[in-house]
């Protein structure tokens, strides 16, 4: 009776025992349905056989037996969770603590999410992937391009895909240089020694009959080279923004991006600044219009495009978002709570040159000491005011300090899988379903299926046209004289495969709608399908003597 009990479980040639009570621990799962009516059943060898994982389904079973199911390291999570998705099982069940090791695939999937976001890929794409993205790709598969529609997918790797061809990297290269020389020169153009005087001729009046004249210098100015080099390069910047905007696969996402609208307002300020130069020298307030001219230094952010470990260094910045905001959160705490407390200590004992004479005036200070930097201009004078001070250094370096390892965490993850993905192949090798060899015939059954005897024929209950002959499909082989020595393993099919607990033989359950005789007749035409092809276990029962009945 104990040996009825038990079941033996083959599964990717390792074979399990336990005990079918076992298995019913836990309901609607594959494991508690097993019949000997499914196609996996071998009755020679008492067994099941499953062609699956057996790393992971050691962890299944002993999920059954003891009610915790833990993450195998060995395994990657994406096949950990397909296994258990095909016995049946929820993956939410895994042990808390195996539940960190578990879901880190998931973290890196989103961080390959993210990256295929970046483009970061430097392989060219086919052709069949520009078309899509330019949105004609029906034209592209009825060989009816225009003109245009092949000229601008070339136009736009030139300008914004410096990794697609030589000359793309020489204009991203003209393009680096163009940006680099507009913002040393920006920055060069306030130097006292690259500034010229702006001299004024004013007469003085000395007396009724006598007047003379002086040199006054109003102000300076930037040599006028530092004017033709921005006209220069805002000259090019224009042609850039220009092509890249006509040739743009979709104009709504290029003036959506933050890098084209810094590109186009820097632009922009140049001349704006020039009009006003020229219609209205005599406008006042001309320093307040020079300092809106800074957002030219934006453009450095331009250098995303060409360089990887800038937008990797953007996007982790962005996936530290909370970190960073907790960061700022306790900084800002901390910089009212110590200000306070530096203004009230101050005032305890005399102190004549108290230099916290409010509590706004000891924000700076506390923002000065909670960063570590400490200019020297505040200082406290009281010892109360000292314990104070100590205090607020030591918690500015330890509230700086603590997200700083999730921040180098983050960017060593996105840049070490960039490094991997730079190295992965680009093309992979396909995986193709391999057919089983199909069982020789002997020569009479040879002659019957159409075929030189003691060749592989046709597979049994398929037609010799092959598949595609109507009302051939999958149809159950004759049991004639001819195939009388033929080993061809049947299953036992005195068992109604309706006792399957509503499982096929392919293991899959059958839909509510499908009536008990239609279900009968396809779990019979799936079995010898399974057959034919190889994917059932072989069965050494008595087939000769059935195939001679």
């Amino acid at each position: 009776m104990d040996s009825e009990n038990r079941v033996i479980l083959n599964v990717g040639g390792i074979r399990h025992e336990t005990y079918k009570a076992t298995l019913k621990k836990i309901p609607a799962t594959r494991l508690s349905r097993l019949t000997e009516a499914l196609a996996n059943y071998d009755p020679v060898l008492n067994e099941y056989f499953f062609d699956r994982h057996p790393g992971v389904f050691a962890q299944v079973l002993n999920y059954y037996r003891t009610g915790k199911l833990h993450y195998p390291t060995d395994v990657c999570g994406p096949l950990f969770e397909e296994e258990l998705e095909f016995w049946g099982l929820d993956s939410n069940q895994v042990e808390p603590c195996c539940w960190m090791t578990y879901t880190q695939h998931r973290d890196t999937q989103e961080t390959l999410t993210v990256l295929d976001r970046l483009d970061l890929d430097t392989e060219k794409p086919s052709d069949e992937e520009v078309a899509r993205k330019f949105g004609f790709e029906e034209d592209y598969f009825n060989g009816t391009l225009s003109a245009w529609q092949t000229i601008q997918p070339r136009i736009w790797s030139l300008f914004d895909e410096p990794y697609s061809s030589k000359a793309a990297k020489f204009i991203a290269g003209i393009s680096v240089c163009f940006i680099c020389i507009s913002i040393i020169s920006f920055c060069l153009k306030t130097h006292p020694d690259m500034r010229v005087p702006v001299i004024r001729n004013v007469t003085i009046q000395l007396s009724r009959t006598l007047q003379s004249w002086t040199l006054d210098k109003r102000s300076t100015e930037p040599h006028v080279a530092f004017f033709y080099i921005e006209c220069a390069c805002n000259a090019w910047f224009t042609f850039e923004i220009l092509i890249r905007f006509i040739v743009s696969p979709n104009k709504r996402i290029f003036c959506k991006a933050p890098v084209n609208v810094i590109d186009f307002v820097a632009t922009l300020s140049f001349y704006v600044d020039l009009l006003m130069k020229e219609c209205g020298p005599t406008i006042d307030k001309a320093d307040i219009l020079e300092f809106f001219s800074i957002i030219r230094i934006m453009r450095l952010f331009k250098l995303t495009r060409h360089s990887p470990g800038l937008k990797i260094l953007i996007h982790t910045f962005k996936a530290s978002g909370k970190e960073l905001s907790l960061l700022v959160f306790f900084l800002v705490l901390g910089i009212v709570v110590f200000a306070s407390l530096i203004y009230y200590a101050e005032r305890i004992q005399r102190n004549p040159n108290n230099d916290f004479t409010s509590i706004p005036e000891g924000l700076w200070w506390a923002v000065v000491t909670m960063t570590t930097i400490g200019y020297g201009d505040m200082t406290p004078k009281t010892y109360v005011g000292m314990v104070v001070g100590a205090l607020c250094a030591l918690a500015g370096v330890l509230t700086i300090a603590l997200p700083v390892p999730v921040i180098v965490n983050n960017f060593s993850r996105f840049y070490s899988h960039t490094q991997a993905r730079s190295k992965l192949p680009k093309k992979r090798r396909r995986v193709n379903p391999v057919e089983a060899p199909r069982p020789k015939l002997p020569p009479g059954a040879a002659k019957m299926a159409g075929g030189p005897p003691g060749a592989a024929g046709p597979a049994v209950g398929l037609p010799p046209n092959g598949p595609a002959a109507a009302g051939h499909i999958h149809q159950p082989p004759r049991r004639t004289g001819a195939m009388k020595h033929q080993n061809i393993p049947l299953l036992n099919n005195s068992t109604d495969h309706d006792g399957s607990n509503g499982l096929n033989t392919s293991g899959n359950e059958l839909p509510d709608h499908v009536s008990p005789n239609k279900t009968k007749k396809r779990s019979k035409d799936l079995e010898m399908d399974s057959l034919i092809h190889g994917q059932g276990p072989p069965s050494y029962n008595n087939a000769a003597a059935a195939l001679v009945a």
